[in-house]
């Protein structure tokens, strides 16, 4: 995830979908929050780091599952990562935490396994939206289940956020995705603009390129700020600090707006003088 949210550090891990355990976080939720946030960063890990075969991946996938069920359930887990179900267990005790979405987050990253590395990808803006609704509003429900709040449009409004999260993401990291067989613009829209889809190695160079992704980060905004309205719904810090997480996707997008959406080539980040805007427009939202 792109805002400038803090983030315990960790070596080889780029989980960053969501705050952890920041000033703004309420005190008591500081550890079930860093607890999912370790078990997905984890599961990404697995997914995504170092060179293991595909079949590899998956079956530590499928055994960090049955951890998870386990866990869940009040079993003894494997030794394999104490670090994540050690403190998720206690989460899952005293929060009630849903463990069926946390095993939505694992089928995503089974995804990742697979798919982004077939050079068709995702079909189109539904098939992408069907991959965010496993990796990215998982996380949004969990935080809203510890913060309380359950109403059914208050939930959709958390997955429009935490999908457009997902989109900016990708929007922003093609220059990092593309070489390591992640393939996130949809094959139909890189067909309407010409781009081959089966050489993702020429889209750099297209001159098509940046129209295509221009699109695609509208549609990212357009998703985001329908689910804006949500952040007045948590109280407290927890309110302002999901303020400053769609703030800094939406100044995300800016940046690649500004450097003509040629995020295929360089990568655009939040820099520090960022931050007192990100302030000022939370305030006023």
């Amino acid at each position: 995830m792109t805002p400038p949210v803090p983030t315990p550090a960790a070596p080889g891990s780029h989980y960053e979908n969501f705050p952890v355990a920041s000033w703004l976080c309420p005190p008591r939720l500081r550890p079930p929050i860093a607890a999912i946030y370790w078990f997905a960063r984890t599961a990404d890990d697995i997914a995504d780091e170092g060179d293991a075969p595909a079949a590899m991946r998956l079956g530590d996938l499928a055994a960090y599952r049955a951890d998870l069920a386990a866990c869940a359930a009040g079993l003894q887990c494997s030794e394999r990562w104490p670090h994540v179900f050690v403190p998720l267990a206690a989460a899952l005790r005293e929060f009630d935490l849903p463990a069926g979405l946390l095993a939505d987050l694992l089928s995503a990253f089974e995804q990742d396994v697979c798919k982004t590395r077939d050079r068709a990808g995702y079909r189109d803006r539904a098939d992408l939206l069907d991959y965010c609704a496993w990796s990215a509003n998982p996380v949004g429900r969990l935080l809203l289940h510890l913060y309380g709040v359950s109403e059914p449009r208050a939930l959709e409004q958390s997955d429009a956020v935490c999908s457009a999260l997902q989109l900016i993401n990708f929007w922003q990291d093609i220059s990092v995705d593309v070489p390591r067989g992640r393939y996130y613009l949809p094959a139909g829209a890189l067909r309407r603009h010409g781009l081959d889809v089966d050489r993702p190695e020429t889209w750099a160079h297209h001159p098509a390129r940046a129209t295509l992704l221009a699109n695609e980060v509208r549609w990212a905004r357009e998703t985001m700020l329908a689910g804006a309205p949500m952040v007045h719904r948590v109280a407290g810090r927890a309110g302002w600090e999901l303020r400053l997480v769609v703030q800094g996707g939406l100044r995300i997008l800016e940046r690649v707006e500004a450097i003509g959406c040629d995020t295929y080539s360089r990568r655009p980040r939040l820099r520090a003088w960022d931050v007192p805007v990100l302030l000022w427009r939370s305030l006023w939202m």
